[in-house]
């Protein structure tokens, strides 16, 4: 299928892991679901990082230094153009905490989940603002100048999603609804599609399409599912 895509269209593209991993990005899990020996929420959460603020630190350091070796794929690309196509009309939001998107060019977008090369405060009464921090490796445990800890600038277990308000109006008031290389478990990205739906049954004018390798578990709430790798459909699902 084809999507045709004007400056007018108003165009709301969620993206996941799959899209990432199509570039190399590593899930830093073995067959266990570890990460040297520890649960994953043990190293994303906010009880992990009060009981082991290092071991969470290293894990991300990790995950900053394999993530600035991999470079956006086709997919990435794919979406930047059809941002210059649609202007201030595209609205991205993704999941995934990588800056794959801005180095393909993508300008308009939230990461609902957080920035990888990005730390803030761990006080939440801090008002120092996160700030773009690319290192990997740390002698120490860096500290605000307020004297708390500094944190990864994610979105752990338990905590919830920025921008969820704007995100939601945005599926709200668009036309088509794109999602790529998402499980449809993660909640609340993965009932977003739903919105579509209700606006649907009540007579609005809209389509979802669900871009990936595999079905999603939430497949049966889109109009299109498109099988496939995200580099090679995307730069001819747009025209």
């Amino acid at each position: 299928m084809q999507l045709d895509l004007t400056p007018s269209t108003k165009l709301f593209v969620l993206t996941g892991a799959g899209i990432s991993a199509e570039s190399g990005i590593a899930t830093f899990r073995d067959a266990n679901g570890l990460w040297e020996n520890h649960r994953v929420e043990e190293v994303a959460s906010p009880e992990g990082f009060a009981a082991s603020p290092a071991t969470v630190w290293r894990f991300y350091a990790q995950r900053r230094a394999q993530a600035a070796t991999v470079k956006p794929n086709p997919a990435h690309a794919a979406l930047a153009g059809a941002e210059r196509i649609c202007g201030d009309n595209f609205f991205l939001a993704t999941q995934n905490v990588d800056n794959l998107h801005e180095a393909a060019g993508s300008q308009r977008l939230i990461h609902m989940h957080g920035e990888l090369f990005k730390t803030r405060c761990s006080d939440d009464d801090c008002t120092t603002l996160p700030f773009v921090d690319m290192r990997s490796s740390f002698a120490e445990l860096p500290r605000c100048s307020c004297g708390a800890l500094q944190r990864p600038h994610i979105v752990w277990f338990g905590e919830v999603p920025f921008e969820m308000l704007k995100i939601k109006r945005n599926v709200q008031a668009c036309d088509i609804f794109v999602t790529v290389g998402s499980s449809g478990v993660v909640y609340p990205a993965a009932g977003l599609v739903r919105e579509i739906s209700f606006r649907k049954q009540n007579g609005e004018s809209c389509i979802s399409v669900y871009v990936g390798l595999e079905r999603p578990d939430n497949a049966d709430e889109f109009d299109h599912v498109v099988l496939g790798k995200a580099g090679e459909v995307l730069p001819t699902l747009f025209r």
